[in-house]
This record gives structure tokens, C-alpha cells and sequence, in this order.
């Protein structure tokens, strides 16, 4: 790869995990990924805020800023049921397409890299 194409890919990452900054950093927590595993399991009616309690053993206060924060990061949506709250995964593909592209690009320039001799493992330094 000539120095053009890695300046127009390094642009390309930048502008990427610019528009994912909001899904990185809500999915970069171990408990919200947890929240995001028992909304994926769980029925079509979604979870409300004490079955998420009871499913990660965390605080009633502690779950909601959870959710709030991926709410805020469109990973997350809110449907009303009278006075139940009911939390889902939020249907917006266009945003995971967004950011699985943003991995295939690292994963693509890592891969890149890695054939043309510009890593190395630590190991293999070790070794030397």
C-alpha cells in the first residue's frame, strides 16, 4: 500500500470512529454490555428497568444511568405501556452497518499491514 492509500485510510478511520464515538464508548463498559446481551435474549416485549436489575445485580439507580447512556447512543429504545417501561435493542441498522464497517477497516488495515511486514508480534521481538 503506497503512502496515498494509508493517508486516505488513516482519514477514513478518523471520520469513522468520529461518527461511532457514541457506540464505542456506550458498548466499552462491561455492564452495558451485559444489559445489551439480556435485551438481545430477551422476548419481543423487552425488559423493564427491575428485570434488568435482577439480570445484572446492579442497583435500580445504577441500571437507568446504563440505560440512559445507551439510549443517548441510539443503541437502546423506550416503549410505554401505560406505566411499564418497556427497553429494547433499537432497530436502527444503519448504525451497526455503520460501525461494522468501521471494523472491517481496521481489521482490513491491520490485516494490511500485517502481510506487508509492518508488525510485529511481541513475541517475536522478545525473541530477538
Amino acid at each position: 500500500m503506497n503512502e496515498q492509500e494509508w493517508m486516505r485510510n488513516r482519514q477514513a478511520l478518523a471520520v469513522g470512529f468520529k461518527e461511532c464515538q457514541g457506540i464505542i464508548g456506550a458498548l466499552g463498559d462491561e455492564t452495558r454490555q451485559q444489559i445489551l446481551v439480556a435485551l438481545l435474549e430477551a422476548e419481543r416485549c423487552g425488559l423493564r428497568v427491575g428485570e434488568i436489575t435482577a439480570l445484572t445485580h446492579l442497583s435500580r439507580p445504577a441500571v437507568s444511568h446504563h440505560l440512559k447512556i445507551l439510549r443517548d447512543a441510539r443503541i437502546i429504545t423506550l416503549r410505554r405501556a401505560g406505566t411499564m417501561n418497556f427497553y429494547h435493542i433499537a432497530p436502527d441498522i444503519a448504525q451497526w452497518a455503520q460501525f461494522k464497517q468501521l471494523v472491517d477497516r481496521v481489521y482490513e488495515l491491520v490485516r494490511q499491514a500485517n502481510l506487508e511486514g509492518y508488525l510485529q508480534d511481541e513475541r517475536d521481538e522478545k525473541a530477538q
